[in-house]
């Protein structure tokens, strides 16, 4: 039993994870930024479940946004032993067109809101000796462009070396932390994109938040205590 956090988890892959956490036999916090609705659905369904969850709102493109967001978590569940970086968004648009208000925002939310939830999750897991943080990345942020993205990919490609980084810094203390790439995966996050991108995917079909979710229940297991700094790759072949 232990405490997990996922972020951006009232709908799509988050949801899918923070369902799946829960079957492992975690409690777990549901992050939302406005879709409270989502949120307290993906509650009760874990709730119906014989699990225990937590709706939690905070706006983590905010600076400031985690740390009442941990101190919710704390109150009600307990410090956590999982972090699932899942949060993101999309504002996408050619370089040369692209706004810097859609690059700060995409930026905020994918990238600095992950460091800022992994530093502060950080203390509790390095006292433990004992953590797993999982970030959700993209194919197109390590190994494969998709033109209309660069916010995006230049957000997923930072998470990527945040990742390997800090798994560096504190493996000595049995904490681990990786990413999981999804490659095209139907979600609301992804509708109206990459459907050139699921022409190329070998296995002909896009990924379901459920396999993304299988994978990051490893990386969150005790099975996986000596996989850390790694990124797992999840796209149906479609960058091999």
């Amino acid at each position: 039993m232990g405490v997990a956090l996922v972020t951006g988890a009232s709908r799509g892959i988050g949801a899918a994870i923070a369902r799946g956490l829960a079957e492992d036999g975690l409690e777990v916090g549901v992050n939302y930024r406005a879709d409270r609705a989502g949120a307290e659905r993906i509650v009760k369904e874990i709730d119906d479940a014989g699990g225990r969850a937590v709706p939690l709102q905070a706006d983590l493109s905010q600076p400031g946004a985690e740390k009442q967001l941990f101190d919710e978590l704390d109150k009600e569940l307990g410090p956590a032993h999982v972090l699932v970086n899942n949060a993101g968004t999309r504002a996408d648009g050619l370089s040369p067109k692209l706004e810097d208000d859609d690059w700060d925002q995409v930026l905020a939310t994918n990238l600095s809101a992950a460091f800022r939830t992994t530093r502060r999750a950080l203390r509790g897991m390095l006292r433990a000796r004992h953590g797993r943080i999982v970030n959700i990345a993209s194919v197109v942020g390590s190994a494969r462009a998709n033109p209309g993205q660069a916010n995006y990919a230049a957000s997923k490609a930072g998470l990527v070396a945040l990742t390997k980084t800090v798994a560096a810094e504190v493996a000595r203390r049995s904490v681990t932390v990786n990413a999981v790439a999804p490659g095209f995966v139907e979600t609301e996050l992804t509708d109206g994109v990459g459907r050139e991108l699921l022409r190329a995917v070998p296995a002909r079909r896009p990924g379901s938040p459920e396999e993304i979710a299988a994978c990051v229940r490893f990386l969150a297991s005790d099975q996986a205590s000596y996989v850390t700094g790694a990124l797992l790759t999840v796209d149906g072949g479609l960058t091999a």
